[in-house]
């Protein structure tokens, strides 16, 4: 059976307060970020840090997008300017400064390399 040429995923869950791997492009695809968006559900500022995982020669290579980014309560944030590609291997790494204080939402579209 042949792979799907374009395959749609959205992640929908809380950042946890410790670092953590939210998505990993498939072998064979590589994901394209249509949107990322975190939304603060308490009432008080909380931080979100935000980074680019390449492993090279068996060692993690991190791009920070975000660090430290306060959203105020009850507010959203738009995580990314624009689309971001993530190669096939490659991670999209994501925490909060309070565990279920935030919220986001992630689209991807993974297309067959």
């Amino acid at each position: 059976m042949a792979l799907a040429l374009n395959v749609f995923k959205t992640i929908a869950e809380t950042v946890p307060d410790l670092e953590t791997e939210i998505y990993t492009a498939p072998v064979g695809y590589t994901g394209v970020v249509l949107l990322a968006q975190a939304t603060n559900i308490v009432t008080q500022t909380e931080t979100i840090n935000l980074k680019y995982r390449r492993t090279i020669s068996g060692n993690d290579i991190d791009t920070e997008m975000l660090k430290d980014y306060p959203i105020p309560e009850s507010d959203t944030l738009n995580l990314l300017t624009g689309k971001l590609v993530i190669e096939s291997g490659n991670k999209l790494v994501i925490n909060a400064s309070a565990s279920s204080s935030l919220k986001i939402v992630i689209s991807i579209l993974e297309t067959l390399n």
